[in-house]
């Protein structure tokens, strides 16, 4: 799964140029950067989550 992070968040990064690029109109691109962002944010999140250590049961 950190692969899978990783690999999201350049995802979340061009997409985020691609609305700053694509769309003319502020409201909507505003929507598409706040998109782009939450897909980095998510990829980053699944990054750090797969490289936690997993905590045994007699752990707390």
């Amino acid at each position: 799964m950190k692969y899978a992070g990783l690999l999201v968040m350049p995802a979340g990064f061009f997409l985020t140029l691609a609305a700053l690029a694509l769309f003319a109109d502020p409201a909507r691109r505003a929507v598409f950067v706040l998109c782009g962002l939450a897909v980095e944010v998510l990829g980053l999140v699944v990054a750090v989550r797969g490289h936690m250590v997993a905590r045994g049961p007699g752990r707390s």
